[in-house]
Order: structure tokens, then C-alpha cells, then sequence
């Protein structure tokens, strides 16, 4: 009787290692690559480049594999469980660091009927990490990172955004990670917001910067990254000109634009009712929803709705019904806002607004309310969390204690400490050396 083989894979970018372990796996017997599902990847790791379906095709196509099936978790013991191979195949690379405890689990499962782990050399001088690197240094597509967003939101239980406002912000939010308990954590998309791209250009929130402006700052971004990009539209403008601006960003591989239910001159949010602003009507922020809908070309581009009204004191109830007007006139995520630093009217709007029969993506920003973990807000239902101005408000202490440390002892020495080196800046930048 031929004996059955697991092999557990993401298999983003296949080399010789890959190809190796699938030999080695077919000289004992019947092939059955686990492949481990977007979901599954993004656990603990960045999204996969290519989809699962695309993936799949792929493996099938390998000589020596026999059957794919999907692997839903990191832990192989479901799978293992349900097909009781009397082998898994792997590379030896996870005798150490953060897979021992997923080597450990398999051999225990394994023992339940007697299967025995198969452990192959690793393939030396292959680095998926370092292919990875080389893909992000050539660049992405428009279509590519605009399908991305969607993506994330299928794949990640919440999808971290941060604020970007030229390229070199961008290059942070692209970049930055850290390992935690055997896990990846970095931000996963970048927010354009208007906020931070007028005060980065000395001039107030209300929209006085016009979209041609912002665009060079969005054009700044795109050349230097890879990661989706969600943008500020403020109110929009009237529908006329929304339906050109969804057809630009869309045109640049913009993710999708978030636009907010108010109506005459922006004020920022945070102000509340301590300045005048006043709400869309229902009726007239729908049509601007819908024409702004048809006038998109592909089906990745979002239009987010945010709705104001807590911001404005027109309580939850008229939240939620402008939450449901606004998922019928076709928006594609709900962007719910407070200026309340307890957090529980967004806990409560989140709590009522799971009981739609039809949800959208719903997305927070928590500026107000930053005691709030993640997973806090992402058990009340919440998919995107905006860290909306940060990059700017860290950045503004730091530059202004450097000027003022200069001014203070005539000379730039004492202010070292609180410097990137001139070497580490050239270094950050790709191309420079």
C-alpha cells in the first residue's frame, strides 16, 4: 500500500529548496502539500504576493505532487489529523527559532498513529526573505496594490493602517517591523490624510490644499512603495468633481478613498461642536456615494463612508441609520468616528451595528480613544484601525528640540544624540550609495 506524504508549504515564491523537499517527499510516497490559505500566512507573517488559487496552480503543476489541500492554520494538526500521513516532510531549518513549538506539536500529533517526521537539509543560499526584498525593490503595479486592501481584509483579522505624508514617511510605514512571540507585526497599508499632508505644508485643515496639490505627495509615496494606499478625501466636493477624483486615484492604484458626511467648509473632526460644521443630508451624501460608484472602472477601488454624527452630537441612533443608508447606496466600508477619549459610543455603534443582515468593512480611527488595544476593536467587529497623524505629531518634538538645542549653545554637537547619524539617513534611502 503506498504510503501517504504531507508536506505543509506557503509556497509564495517556489525555489530549489521547495522543489528539493517535494523530491525527497515523493521517494517515500503518495504527495499531499498542505498549502497554507492567505489567512493562514498573514497569521503571522506578511500577505502572501501571490493569492492561494494562484498558488494552488502552481504546486499542482510541480512534478512529484499528487494532491493539494488547504491548510487553514499554521498548526498542521488539523490537517494532519484528518488525512494521518505516515510522513511530514520538512526542511530542518525549523529545529530552531520561532517554528519549534509547530515541529514540536507535529511530532506529538504524529505519534498518535505512529508517523514519523521527515526532516530534509536545508537548501543552502536560498532566502525567501532576501527574494521577498528583491520583488519589494522592483516595485508593484497599480492593479496590484490597489486589489491589495481587499485582500487584507479577507486575509487579517484587523488590518493596521499609518499615516504617511511624503516619501519618507511612506519608506517607514513600509518598512517598519518588529518580531514578537515568533510573529511578524508591521503596518499593513498607508493612510493619506489630509490633516497631516496641509500641516505638513504649513497650511490649515480645511481643505485648502486641492487635489492636484495632494496628488504630488501621493505621487512621492507610490514611487518609493509597494503597500496599499487609503486616501483622505475629506468631504469630496460636490459629486461632479468626487466622480474625477475616484477615477484619478483609482487610475494610480489608490486602494480606496474615505469621504466624510459633511457639507461648506471643512473643520476638522477633533473640533466637534466647539466650531460650526454641518452634516450631509442622508439623501445627498447617498448620491454622492452611488455617482461616485459608477464611476469607478474596477471592482478592487473602495469608497468608505464616514459618518460624522457622534462627532456632531446627533447621537448613535442617527449613526446607525445613516450606516445602513450608506451600505445601500453601494459604499464598500463604514468609517465610524468619536471625539469621545472613553471609547464606549464606538463599542456601542459597533455592538448595534452587528446586527445589520448587511455589513461592510468597518473601520476606526482611535485617536481619541487610544487606550484601546487592537483586539479590543477587533472583537467589537472592527476590520480596518487608522493610526491617523502619528508620524507628523512625532516628528514635529523632535525637529523642534533640535532647533531649538542649536539656538541654545551655538553649535549642533548637543543635539547628536538626537540625530540619525548622516550615514544611517543616506542608507535609508534605496539607490542612494
Amino acid at each position: 500500500m503506498t504510503k501517504k506524504v504531507y508536506v505543509g508549504m506557503s509556497a509564495d515564491m517556489i525555489h530549489p529548496g521547495h522543489l528539493n523537499i517535494i523530491k525527497e517527499a515523493q521517494k517515500l510516497g503518495y504527495v499531499i502539500v498542505g498549502l497554507l490559505t492567505d489567512k493562514a500566512i498573514a497569521s503571522y507573517k506578511r500577505l502572501p504576493t501571490l493569492k492561494y488559487e494562484q498558488r494552488k496552480i502552481i504546486i499542482e503543476n510541480i512534478k512529484g505532487v499528487s494532491e493539494v489541500v488547504p491548510q487553514h492554520e499554521l498548526d498542521y494538526a488539523p490537517n494532519l489529523r484528518e488525512i494521518k500521513p505516515d510522513y511530514v516532510v520538512h526542511g530542518d531549518d525549523w529545529q530552531k527559532g520561532v517554528q519549534q513549538q509547530t515541529r514540536q506539536k507535529v511530532i506529538d500529533t504524529l505519534k498518535e498513529w505512529g508517523g514519523i517526521l521527515h526532516e530534509v537539509p536545508y537548501t543552502q543560499g536560498i532566502s525567501s526573505t532576501q527574494l521577498n526584498q528583491s520583488l519589494k525593490e522592483i516595485g508593484t503595479t497599480p492593479e496590484i496594490r490597489m486589489e491589495r486592501l481587499r485582500r487584507l481584509i479577507e486575509s487579517k483579522p484587523i488590518v493596521r493602517v499609518m499615516e504617511a505624508h511624503n516619501g519618507l514617511t511612506g519608506l517607514i510605514v513600509e518598512n517598519i517591523n518588529i518580531n514578537q512571540n515568533g510573529h511578524t507585526k508591521e503596518f499593513d497599508a498607508m493612510w493619506l490624510s489630509s490633516l497631516t499632508d496641509s500641516t505638513a505644508k504649513g497650511k490649515p485643515d480645511i481643505e485648502a490644499v486641492d487635489v492636484t496639490s495632494r496628488l504630488h505627495a501621493l505621487n512621492d509615496i507610490l514611487e518609493v512603495t509597494t503597500k496599499p494606499i487609503i486616501y483622505d478625501g475629506d468631504t469630496g466636493g460636490i459629486p461632479e468633481h468626487f466622480v474625477f477624483t475616484v477615477k484619478t486615484l483609482e487610475r494610480l492604484g489608490v486602494s480606496a478613498i474615505i469621504i466624510e458626511d459633511k457639507t461648506g467648509l471643512k473643520k476638522n473632526s477633533l473640533f466637534g461642536t466647539d466650531v460650526p460644521q454641518k452634516q450631509a443630508s442622508i439623501e445627498d451624501f447617498c448620491y454622492k456615494i452611488s455617482t461616485g460608484k459608477k464611476a469607478q472602472v474596477t471592482k478592487s477601488f473602495m469608497i468608505i463612508a464616514r459618518i460624522e454624527s457622534l462627532i456632531l452630537k446627533q447621537g448613535i441612533d442617527d449613526a446607525i441609520k445613516r450606516a445602513d443608508a450608506y451600505i445601500k447606496a453601494g459604499a464598500d466600508g463604514i468609517m465610524i468616528h468619536s471625539k469621545e477619549t472613553n471609547g464606549q459610543e464606538i463599542l456601542e455603534f459597533c455592538r448595534r451595528y452587528a446586527l445589520f443582515e448587511k455589513r461592510v468593512p468597518l473601520v476606526a480611527v482611535p485617536s481619541s480613544y487610544n487606550h484601546m488595544y487592537e483586539k479590543q476593536l477587533k472583537e467589537a467587529g472592527v476590520s480596518i484601525v487608522i493610526y491617523a497623524n502619528h508620524l507628523l505629531r512625532s516628528a514635529y518634538p523632535a525637529m523642534v528640540d533640535v532647533a531649538k538645542s542649536i539656538l541654545s549653545h551655538e553649535r549642533s554637537l548637543e543635539a547628536d544624540d538626537k540625530c540619525m547619524s548622516i550615514k544611517e539617513i543616506l542608507n535609508l534611502i534605496p539607490g542612494t550609495k
